[in-house]
């Protein structure tokens, strides 16, 4: 779930390794005060002296500083998109269809296969779900997502636990 909710938030796609990509997290990070203040308090705290220095190209970060520009970085624009993903995936009540798809069995012996088909469901709730995306809380986010989502599949819910895939846009 969260790997599908972070491409739908639209994270850069450069690696932070090349310039481009470090410097478009940096922008995104150092553009206004908001964003300044929402990335130190997601852990990047050097001095302007140092930002300005990095996007300059006088200096490259650390491995250790490019870990927490990255974290950063994702911190902010999760928390940045998050109403927006929220009332798409809402949809004024309507909520978003999902689509499940089982585990490949294929390299199971035959007889063990257990027959899961492919299932679809409408999520109408997605704000614990989000929210645990958002704190970067796996837990949480698996708890939302059983007792929100997989738990309306009726009986069938433990076959649809663990899955190959899910699938949804917004």
């Amino acid at each position: 779930m969260a790997r599908r909710l972070d491409v739908l938030a639209g994270f850069v796609a450069t690696p932070i390794t090349v310039r481009r990509g470090l410097l478009a997290r940096l922008h995104y990070l150092t553009r206004t005060d908001h964003a300044r203040l929402a990335a130190g308090e997601a852990g990047l705290t050097v001095t302007e002296r140092t930002l300005k220095a990095w996007l300059d190209g006088k200096r490259s970060p650390s491995k250790k500083n490019l870990e927490r520009i990255e974290t950063a970085y994702r911190t902010v624009r999760r928390h940045n998109v998050a109403r927006y993903l929220l009332a798409r995936l809402n949809r004024e009540g309507r909520g978003t269809r999902v689509e499940f798809h089982p585990l490949n069995q294929s390299q199971v012996d035959r007889p063990r296969q257990r027959v899961v088909e492919y299932r679809t469901l409408n999520v109408r709730r997605w704000d614990r779900i989000v929210e645990a995306w958002v704190g970067d809380d796996a837990e949480a986010l698996d708890d939302a997502w059983v007792s929100e989502a997989v738990v309306d599949l009726g009986s069938q819910w433990g076959q649809y636990e663990y899955v190959t895939n899910v699938g949804f846009a917004a």
